[in-house]
């Protein structure tokens, strides 16, 4: 099942071999049933014909056939087209069997007579489900590798294509820029596009953290001072205005600059000029500003907090950057992009994220947005022991509101498509009901297999694909 990130997911292909045409037949009405693009063969040798055709996403094998067996048929398969989940059934089963059977590379072994026919329709969604999930991951890495982000801003919402195509309209003016979003939404990453794609881009780019500098230091730092000016001034200083001159100075949290620093800054916008503090003349500068906040300052403004010329000056060019929430199919292409980051840092080979991580990652309500997201991968990156990231190796936050059943946030999944909201709200649900059914049964995998009225064995692959945990 092939799909480009942000698109509806496409129902998957399904190949069935048996050569028992009454299993195969029945077999077929109840994957069609699903939606699902069904070829029905009732001749290895013929499956064996079509094992390289590229279209098919999952195999369902019979193990006993004439001539050739489906376990042969299997390692055709997994030496053709690796990527191909393969689910084998049988009326023989035996412990031998099935572990021959899963080292062979199959996805899932199933019992015939099926105890019901969800049994099948279950292990095929769910093996198509990753399928997809592994070609979004092979699709993501590839628009990551092609140049699918925007120089260090990466996102293929709508949201951010808006935000990608300011920065690519405003960056040879030089207007000023007013970058508005929550803490951790990258709001320096935006402002370096901005000089990077600019006239500029070899000039000086200046940040500055308002909110992190006293009222005196934040003029000294901005303006800069002749020695004895203030206490502790011993020397003359170049301000950073200066220290821009031809370039790019970024004002990040803006709105908790003081009033009388406000007035210094609204005559460096309408003249061009700076005064050192202390100083009676004035510099010309030629510096672009751009600046951001996390907080609201139209209505700062119409509170008095913040002066209305200057947010005038500010805001002449604006640029909202959304919470991560809000834009979930952001997720997967920020989390690779981290991971390509970290992994190269670390010196390990950690290349793709398992489709559960995947999902845990996207469904999470990333409150501290990117940076947030950025922290975890990093973290994961140094935890993970193998080539991916599985759910274990991610924050016990994410865990837990991956395994303990919490709420799937529906603002979210309507951003998706309708397929791939289905999905992830379907396991979350899934996932809960395993959970809560589990600890209803005081972890007596049994008992709660019983009551759930699904056989053992199915039962334990119920929990084996979704990470939850069992006692017994």
């Amino acid at each position: 099942m092939t799909s480009t990130p942000g698109q509806q997911l496409q129902k998957a292909r399904i190949l069935v071999v048996d050569d028992d045409k009454i299993v195969l037949r029945a077999a077929q009405q109840i994957l069609q049933r699903e939606g699902y693009e069904v070829v029905a063969l009732d001749d290895a040798f013929e499956g064996l014909t079509i094992v390289k055709d590229p279209t098919f996403d999952v195999a369902v094998l019979d193990i006993k056939m004439p001539n050739l067996s489906g376990l042969d048929l299997l390692r055709a398969f997994k030496q053709a087209r690796p990527d191909v989940e393969v689910i084998m059934m049988t009326a023989y089963a035996t412990i031998e069997t099935a572990v021959e059977a899963v080292k062979g590379g199959a996805y899932d072994f199933l019992t015939k007579p099926f105890e019901n026919i969800d049994v099948l329709s279950l292990a095929v969604g769910r093996a198509a489900e990753k399928k997809a999930l592994r070609d979004r991951n092979r699709a993501l890495e590839a628009q990551l590798a092609t140049g699918g982000q925007f120089e260090e801003l990466v996102g293929q919402s709508q949201q951010m294509r808006d935000v990608f195509k300011i920065v690519g309209t405003v960056s040879p003016s030089t207007a000023t820029v007013l970058i508005q979003g929550e803490s951790g939404t990258g709001k320096e990453l935006v402002a370096r596009a901005i000089h990077a794609r600019s006239p500029r881009k070899n000039k000086p780019f200046v940040a500055v953290n308002c909110s992190a500098l006293s009222d005196t230091l934040l003029e000294s730092e901005l303006f800069g001072h002749l020695r004895g000016s203030f206490t502790g001034a011993t020397a003359n200083k170049k301000g950073l205005f200066e220290a821009a001159d031809g370039g790019t100075i970024f004002l990040d949290e803006i709105g908790d600059i003081p009033p009388a620093t406000q007035v210094r800054l609204l005559r460096v916008l309408q003249e061009g000029e700076v005064k050192r503090v202390g100083a009676t003349d004035t510099l010309h500068v030629d510096v672009r500003v751009i600046a951001a906040t996390n907080v609201d300052l139209a209505r700062a403004r119409k509170a008095g907090k913040f002066r209305e010329d200057l947010f005038y000056r500010l805001n002449v060019i604006a640029v909202h950057l959304p919470p991560l929430r809000d834009r979930p199919e952001d997720v997967p292409p920020l989390a690779h992009h981290f991971l390509a980051r970290y992994a190269q840092k670390v010196g390990k080979q950690v290349t793709a994220f398992s489709p559960a991580a995947l999902e845990a990652l996207t469904t999470y309500r990333w409150t501290g947005n990117v940076r947030e997201l950025e922290n975890c991968i990093e973290r994961a990156v140094v935890m993970a022991p193998g080539a991916q990231i599985e759910v274990d190796d991610l924050p016990l936050e994410i865990r837990q509101s991956t395994r303990g059943g919490g709420e799937v946030d529906v603002f979210n999944l309507v951003q998706l498509p309708w397929e791939e909201a289905r999905t992830l709200a379907s396991r979350a649900f899934e996932r809960r009901y395993l959970s809560s059914l589990l600890e209803r049964n005081h972890g007596d995998v049994k008992k709660a297999a019983a009551a759930a009225g699904v056989e053992l064995a199915n039962f334990r692959r119920l929990l084996t694909q979704h990470d939850v945990a069992a006692s017994q």
